[in-house]
């Protein structure tokens, strides 16, 4: 019994230290601009994509100052962070496709969902360039290996987003016709 006590201490103890080690992606005041606007789902989606555009520009910027120290380990937590946030904006979709909204808010929600997937293909375009520049450019490929796992999972991430922006784009449309 009391390895079995000590053995619950101990995983409490791990995944307090494991949930401590995860930062997250957003600044307090982007946390605060989104608590503003948690029941307006278009202005919280059109909020997430600015965020995450500054975090990709972040990544180009980092990737080009030969200034920077530790480029590679920064583009690495910069992708993680465009990660948590697509998973943010996938979260978001869900929560809301789930609520009933009335037809106005539907109407923004709707706008906001075509906002997302054109920032989706932006998205993917820098996501592009920047594998593209980890597998040709010579400063680039030298941190790829820093952060080629972490890009893979930014890509993975930002597909799934697409994919469901447009089947909530889909069934929005339908709602609006009722």
């Amino acid at each position: 019994m009391k390895i079995a006590a000590k053995i619950t201490v101990l995983l409490l103890l791990l995944s307090v230290v494991a949930s401590a080690r995860r930062r997250d992606p957003l600044t307090e005041a982007e946390t605060d601009q989104l608590r503003e606007a948690n029941l307006e789902p278009g202005k919280r989606l059109k909020l997430l994509i600015k965020f995450t555009e500054a975090r990709l520009a972040s990544i180009e910027q980092v990737r080009v100052d030969p200034k920077a120290t530790d480029r590679g380990k920064q583009i690495h937590d910069l992708l993680e962070d465009f990660t948590s946030l697509m998973d943010e904006i996938n979260d978001n979709l869900d929560m809301y496709e789930a609520r009933k909204m009335e037809k106005d808010s539907v109407k923004e929600y709707h706008k906001g969902l075509k906002e997302l997937l054109e920032a989706d293909g932006r998205f993917d375009l820098k996501l592009k360039a920047l594998r593209s520049a980890g597998e040709t450019d010579p400063q680039t490929q030298k941190l790829f290996p820093d952060f080629r796992f972490a890009l893979q999972d930014a890509e993975e991430s930002l597909k799934s987003n697409a994919d469901a922006a447009r089947e909530d784009i889909e069934t929005t449309h339908d709602e609006k016709k009722k």
